[in-house]
């Protein structure tokens, strides 16, 4: 292996050990920090235990299970992905968006459509047990948002490679039963995700709807470029949304950072948030300070 100017660092929202892990070790064998990162949320998009990223995400009201992604690299290049039915690594299809088409974003038909001339494997997302699910919240009909749920929600990934250029991927099924059409932060950059490789990168997980609000990455990103550390930035982001909706308990809004020094932060408005961090070889799970002690 060669060697390394800088030491290779991966975080990511929640306790995705594995999905970590394989970023951590894609880092420590060379690979550059925008294909780590797809790496690691690629093992969440393919885990259909987790019920808010990729096959086995839970579905629309309809029933439809579509994903979102984006990806952003150290030149400032991103893609993103919208609405993408029966296509599970949407992380990597953002990247050949950002790769090999002139747009930053391509939603629905035409996202699979370009799935399909890329050759991604077309496959069916809604598994057993997320149908299963499914009839029985249709038994009630339910719409709201459920804080926490387990170690399973948005995966958003900031990687740190051997060069110490820094980016990034965030990947999400969206908010369980939602409207059918509707996009949450993930796959905007700014929002779900943004990277700037003179200072740092963000990822956001949680209510999409308050994140895009406040661009929260973008927030964290500037606030790093003013001379905040990455922990002092992520709660002031965090702050930002409770400040200005009074609302704030009734849902869940995380961010996780890292800037260009490697230093890193997370916060959280209700506690049960975590963040994993891959650095000098150890995968470790970092549990999260919140604003809401309770």
């Amino acid at each position: 292996m060669k060697s390394m100017k800088y030491d290779p660092i991966a975080i990511c929202t929640w306790g995705f050990v594995s999905a970590n892990a394989a970023a951590g070790k894609a880092l420590a064998s060379g690979m550059t920090a925008l294909d780590a990162a797809i790496v690691g949320v690629a093992v969440e998009e393919e885990d259909i235990r987790n019920t808010t990223v990729g096959k086995g995400g839970a579905p629309d009201r309809e029933g439809n299970v579509t994903l979102d992604a984006s990806v952003m690299d150290q030149y400032g290049n991103c893609g993103a992905v919208v609405c993408v039915e029966n296509y599970t690594n949407v992380a990597a299809l953002a990247k050949k968006v950002m790769t090999e088409t002139p747009h930053v974003m391509l939603a629905g038909e035409g996202a699979q459509e370009f799935a399909e001339k890329q050759g991604f494997k077309k496959e069916e997302l809604f598994t057993e047990n997320s149908k299963k699910e499914y009839r029985e919240w249709l038994k009630t009909a339910e719409y709201k948002p459920i804080i926490n749920i387990e170690n399973h929600d948005t995966i958003g990934m900031i990687c740190r490679d051997g060069n110490g250029d820094i980016s990034g991927a965030c990947t999400t099924s969206g908010l369980s039963y939602k409207m059918k059409g509707r996009v949450g932060d993930s796959p905007i950059i700014g929002a779900g995700l943004f990277i700037d490789n003179e200072v740092g990168g963000a990822a956001a997980t949680g209510m999409g709807e308050e994140i895009m609000k406040s661009v929260g990455s973008f927030l964290i990103v500037e606030l790093m470029r003013n001379g905040m550390s990455p922990q002092d930035a992520c709660e002031e982001a965090v702050m930002r949304t409770i400040r200005k909706n009074p609302g704030f308990k009734d849902f869940q809004v995380a961010y996780v950072a890292m800037n260009k020094k490697g230093e890193t932060g997370s916060y959280c408005i209700h506690k049960g948030f975590a963040m994993m961090e891959y650095r000098d070889g150890v995968n470790s799970r970092i549990d999260t300070a919140s604003y809401l002690k309770d």
